[in-house]
């Protein structure tokens, strides 16, 4: 299955985040099917380009979007949709007290 999610690129304590669509097992460092955006949390405003008719046509192909892709596509009005509140899931040593 092809997800839309963040790759982390950029040095240490200065990251950037590239768009891509990738395998969802895959590791992010591997090589991405394309790149169709990226993210710099560090420019004042926050700098989001997007190829927004790439994101489309892979959203038509059936790719689905990590929930902060799917926020930030929310944002730069690329799909109209609610935002996803995402829930950290419990850790396995709490379930054994």
């Amino acid at each position: 299955m092809l997800m839309i999610r963040l790759a982390r690129r950029g040095k240490k304590n200065r990251p950037f985040f590239r768009v891509v669509v990738s395998e969802k097992h895959k590791d992010m460092f591997g090589t991405a099917v394309e790149i169709v955006g990226h993210l710099d949390p560090f420019k004042e405003p926050r700098e989001v380009v997007l190829n927004k008719e790439r994101v489309q046509y892979w959203l038509s192909k059936g790719a689905q979007t990590s929930p902060t892709v799917h926020n930030i596509l929310v944002d730069e009005k690329v799909i109209t949709s609610a935002k996803i509140i995402k829930k950290n899931a419990k850790k396995a040593d709490d379930s054994k007290k």
